[in-house]
């Protein structure tokens, strides 16, 4: 099946590195890179427009191996292509992406090739996977942003972005509740852009799949709205080959690729093997395979010179010319267009355009104020038109969350107008997030919406967000039991304790119209971080800056809001969000019965303990031991803030279904309460 004696001299490498490296490391998955070594190489040398010397090459084909397991699939096609390293400067090292040496190194501290792949750890891997599903989730994410990039940039003459998406998969992904999240909505939005080739080896962790999975996938995606193409044996690299040239012909739907497998494939026990299970297969079966494969029994890593530069040659010999003719057209977008030229220039190098900022708005003092939901979505609109490469939308929610973009020329993202700012998700919060983070990894600034306590089906990707340093911005609105009649299942309680405990991640809970603006200044000023905006539903006092401390003041993470006159505070009242207005009530309250308050804005734990000791102490004075957080949210974690001895009016339960006012009352969220538990803990300060 395998005709070409160089070909499959090559994927016997691939196999065999794979072997090697997995015995080495005495861990690892060397079923799958074996069966799929055919199905991959072929992709790679016949179809996949990849310069390996330019592996940043912004019309470059993707190629996402979703199934992260099978790592040393990739870094054997990484290795055997060729592919240069780009350093941390963006800049070609000189360096391969992935040597000999690397390989050697393979799930090792500190190597470039650890167990799952990790995007900017290894020049080559387009994301982070290994998460089931989130790949699948991630491509359609960037076959979106190849549609949307096409027309904003193309011209007749000359095409900037018309590359394609290729992601193996397998029964595990397919398993997976977010890849049918993403196969939907990319059927939906007709990517033909976007071709899955699902690796159905009928077999999992626990056995054959028959234990747990009896789908029709292919009808299943028919439904879906996708193609669908059948191989009936991973090694015919013909069939695959005109399957692949079938997706290319199809203008209308993606297309899914089932190809049927053996993992494993070579080894004499095949299913039997501990390739299916994700061990070694052990000294004596890999010289067993090896002499299967006609490869010298007791080599390791071997490489043959032979097999050293065929892959590597073919894919330059076809993306040159494509590589040349995109360089062409750049330059004559510079020269007819330069300010488009320049913004895709920004979007490469992750800069925003110039003065973006002086669109910021600002909210002038209303004792009724609103909700900042309202004003986040103010402050979206008015960065949005400086920023012509944010795109985002909701989860079904954007007349709630208030993040639908309202300018003129928006529009929404369709399968007929893909030039649209306004991203439908539909009800599917999970694979909005993975799919934002493919938007991000395409030069996009995407954001995503819905409520709160929706945050859980969201975890996955935003923790992979924080992973690889995606500048994605997570906006949850609905924050508190301030969500009132909808009750306890859509009051969020240990939702902020859960964003703040993810590294990397910045979590801003704004307590008026103006820290909204400053969260969102502050969110889109990142590069390398991504930031979850947590906003209310109900209307908050937009506080008279002219009398407490500027907005701004957000930036640090925490600073004084109102600060007690003439002398030391005898008491800190410390909060977040919505409850930073009822801590000024407080203020008020105990200066006028003679006891000396502060008040510290909390919005962000992550920048506040970014900012030196000094600071950290000048805001919260280690002497004024009298102390009280104040966060309709659960307690976790306040402890750092208020010592032992200081008191937390949060939340210690699930909410209830109510009017606003009578939950306040009942979970002691009321000015009265607040200022006896202050009072207490003036005591102890003097």
């Amino acid at each position: 099946m395998i005709e070409n004696p160089s070909d499959r001299l090559c994927i016997d490498t691939i196999r065999t590195l794979a072997m090697d490296a997995v015995q080495k490391a005495n861990s690892g998955h060397p079923g799958t890179p074996m069966a799929l070594a055919p199905v991959s190489y072929t992709l790679w040398k016949q179809f996949l427009k990849y310069h390996p010397e330019h592996p940043d090459w912004p019309n470059r084909d993707r190629f996402v191996l979703s199934v992260g397991h099978a790592s040393m699939l990739l870094y054997s096609l990484l290795h055997l292509a060729g592919v240069t390293e780009i350093d941390a400067d963006g800049k070609p090292s000189g360096k391969p992406a992935v040597s000999l040496d690397d390989i050697r190194q393979f799930r090792q501290l500190d190597s470039k090739t650890p167990g799952h792949p990790e995007y900017r750890l290894t020049s080559g891997v387009e994301t982070t996977t290994g998460p089931l599903g989130q790949g699948c989730g991630n491509s359609v994410g960037m076959a979106m942003a190849e549609r949307w990039l096409a027309q904003h940039f193309n011209r007749d003459d000359a095409k900037i972005f018309d590359y394609k998406v290729y992601v193996l998969c397998g029964d595990g992904d397919m398993m997976e509740g977010v890849s049918n999240e993403a196969a939907s909505l990319a059927g939906h939005l007709k990517l033909s852009n976007l071709c899955w080739i699902y690796d159905n080896n009928t077999i999992s962790i626990e056995g054959h799949t028959e234990l747990a999975f009896s789908d029709d996938v292919a009808m299943r995606f028919r439904g879906l709205g996708w193609n669908t193409l059948h191989v009936a044996d991973a090694n015919d690299t013909a069939a695959l080959a005109a399957a692949i040239e079938a997706f290319n012909q199809t203008t209308d739907k993606p297309t899914l690729i089932v190809v049927d497998s053996v993992i494993g494939y070579g080894s004499p026990n095949k299913h039997n093997t501990a390739a299916a299970h994700g061990e070694p297969l052990g000294v004596d079966e890999i010289k067993l395979t090896k002499k299967a494969y006609g490869w010298p029994e007791d080599s390791s890593f071997l490489v043959p010179e032979a097999a050293r530069h065929v892959l590597r040659d073919a894919m330059a010999e076809h993306a040159k010319p494509a590589y040349d003719d995109w360089q062409k057209a750049l330059e004559q977008l510079q020269s007819s267009e330069p300010a488009l030229y320049d913004e895709l220039q920004r979007m490469r190098a992750g800069q925003m355009p110039q003065a973006w900022a002086q669109s910021e708005l600002s909210f002038e003092p209303n004792a009724k104020g609103i909700a900042t939901r309202e004003a986040g979505g103010k402050v979206l609109n008015a960065f949005a038109q400086q920023l012509p490469w944010l795109i985002g939308g909701s989860a079904d929610l954007s007349p709630s969350t208030k993040t639908n973009l309202t300018f003129e020329g928006a529009g929404s993202f369709q399968a007929k107008s893909y030039g649209g700012r306004n991203l439908h998700f539909g009800v599917r919060e999970h694979v909005m997030g993975s799919i934002a983070n493919g938007l991000a990894l395409s030069y996009l600034r995407p954001y995503t919406s819905t409520f709160l306590v929706f945050s859980d089906y969201m975890k996955p990707p935003i923790r992979l967000a924080a992973i690889m340093e995606l500048p994605v911005i997570f906006v949850f609105t609905h924050d508190s039991i301030g969500v009132g009649e909808d009750g306890p299942t859509h009051q969020p309680i240990e939702h902020l304790a859960m964003l703040r405990g993810i590294p990397g991640l910045i979590t801003l809970r704004p307590g008026d119209a103006n820290e909204a603006a400053e969260a969102w200044k502050l969110a889109l000023s990142l590069t390398r971080q991504p930031a979850c905006i947590v906003l209310t539903r109900q209307p908050l006092p937009t506080l008279d800056r002219s009398r407490y401390a500027a907005a701004s003041g957000l930036a640090r993470g925490g600073y004084v809001l109102a600060d007690a006159d003439g002398g030391k505070p005898e008491v800190i009242l410390i909060g977040t969000g919505s409850e930073v207005s009822l801590c000024i009530e407080a203020h008020e309250q105990l200066k006028a019965a003679g006891i000396r308050s502060r008040v510290v804005s909390l919005p962000s734990w992550e920048l506040f303990e970014q900012q030196d000791a000094a600071y950290r102490e000048q805001v919260l004075p280690p002497s004024v031991t009298g102390r009280v957080a104040v966060e309709q949210a659960g307690p976790l974690g306040w402890d750092r803030y208020v010592g032992i001895s200081g008191a937390k009016l949060v939340m210690t339960s699930f909410g209830a279904s109510a009017p606003l006012a009578k939950l306040q009352a009942r979970f002691g969220f009321t000015v009265d309460n607040l200022v006896k538990l202050a009072t207490e803990q003036a005591s102890k300060t003097k």
